[in-house]
């Protein structure tokens, strides 16, 4: 292995950046591309049935934007795209989006797919960095300039007629790896193509495409980006974070942090290679800040059933906020300052939540305290103290606790297994009732 054929992400010089002073004070716009997205990244694609599903969930968790679909490079995702908007399965609030290359014969193929929606976004995309200009198309930089371009006009031009609401969005797909005074200046000329106004704003999609910078520098360019960008103020500037280097989620909060408006994600990260920006973490960390998320997240366990069942792809057990043992704690340690968390929330006004090493209450996803905290030969008084209450609403003494600590420790080391709260409080009821 050698790491001298890498080279360093460049930092963005001479820019005085604003953002890392700033915090989140409210959600972002969500996209999500987990129609299209995530399931190109599926070993067996979804099928239009099942993309159905998918999307009535998405709708119910409160998605108001969706890439549903590449119509021009599939005939599921063109029947998928028809079949919801003809037999109105999209709620009047809900956009659907569609990803296009800056291609003429492949623009009309996906404005045709979206003939009828009441809200709609065309996403129009082509790849901007220096080495895919240079040796993938072999074209000059105004020759790629001009592929965005003419690609937009003729967007504009095909749906000039369109019943419903429509929206604009334009990415300069290779963003992470293109210099940024291309990007604002490809970026630029497209806006002028599409001239948003206040009541009609356009879509900036900045995505790192490959992630290939700490976030901190993601967030420099895209605070460049948005104090370069003509007509800012009408500019709804998005990212699209995958998960190379394992920081989506930190990159798009320091984005925002960064000035970007929305960002394009799935739920769980499913994606292309290590995956995309996880939504549902994203919105969690919001949650747990006091702030709203705008997402019911409530049923996340049933979506994630549904979703572990159609993608084939099972959660990991410590995935934040939705693994089966997020909120399990084997540490004595950490068994007591929960305990002692949870009797002193329990006494309170329970206004708010200070329970230690519990991030959030699981009663906010609909789930109890069972497995809050689980005993093997790790565990202490604290760790079984907390099942007799929790379980039997017995609020043992100091003393009594160490008692029966140690004989349940006894007990799991004998048996070299963890015991169920089922054995707890059977044992407790041999040694005390």
């Amino acid at each position: 292995m050698s790491f001298k054929k890498y080279n360093q992400y460049p930092v963005v010089e001479n820019f005085t950046r604003t953002w890392p002073t700033k915090s989140i004070t409210k959600a972002p716009i969500y996209c999500s591309v987990d129609l299209r997205d995530g399931n190109q990244a599926l070993i067996n694609p979804l099928t239009i049935e099942q993309k159905v599903e998918y999307f009535q969930y998405l709708v119910k968790m409160g998605f108001k934007q969706i890439e549903v679909s590449y119509p021009s490079a599939s005939d599921t995702d063109f029947a998928f795209t028809r079949k919801i908007i003809e037999e109105d399965l999209v709620p009047d609030d809900v956009y659907i989006q569609v990803l296009i290359p800056a291609r003429k014969e492949l623009i009309a193929r996906s404005v045709e797919a979206m003939r009828g929606a009441k809200k709609a976004i065309f996403h129009i995309y082509n790849p901007t960095n220096e080495f895919q200009r240079r040796v993938v198309f072999n074209k000059s930089d105004e020759e790629i300039i001009s592929m965005a371009v003419e690609g937009m006009k003729e967007v504009k031009r095909l749906t000039a007629d369109f019943e419903g609401e429509v929206m604009f969005e334009y990415t300069p797909e290779s963003f992470s790896q293109t210099d940024l005074p291309f990007a604002v200046k490809i970026c630029n000329a497209v806006i002028d193509v599409v001239q948003p106004t206040s009541t009609n704003k356009m879509i900036i999609n900045l995505p790192n495409t490959l992630e290939a910078c700490m976030p901190n520098v993601y967030a420099d360019r895209v605070e460049w980006m948005c104090t370069n960008l003509n007509n800012r103020e009408n500019i709804l500037v998005s990212v699209h974070p995958h998960n190379d280097r394992g920081t989506a989620v930190a990159s798009a909060e320091m984005a925002i942090l960064g000035g970007a408006d929305r960002v394009e994600g799935t739920i769980f990260g499913n994606g292309e290679r290590a995956g995309n920006l996880d939504l549902i973490t994203m919105a969690f960390n919001i949650h747990t800040q006091g702030i709203d998320s705008n997402l019911d997240l409530s049923f996340i366990d049933e979506v994630k059933e549904f979703i572990e069942k159609t993608t084939e792809i099972k959660t990991h057990i410590r995935h934040p906020y939705v693994g089966e043992m997020i909120f399990t704690a084997f540490s004595g340690g950490h068994q007591d300052a929960i305990k002692k968390g949870m009797d002193f929330y329990n006494e309170s006004d329970k206004e708010k939540w200070t329970v230690p090493y519990l991030p959030m209450d699981p009663k906010d996803i609909k789930r109890d305290y069972e497995k809050v905290i689980r005993i093997n030969s790790q565990s202490g008084k604290g760790g079984a103290s907390f099942i007799v209450s929790q379980f039997l609403g017995v609020n043992m003494s100091k003393e009594k606790s160490i008692e029966f600590g140690k004989i349940v420790k006894e007990v799991s080391d004998e048996k070299g297994v963890e015991l169920s709260k089922d054995e707890i409080i059977k044992l407790y009821k041999s040694k005390y009732i």
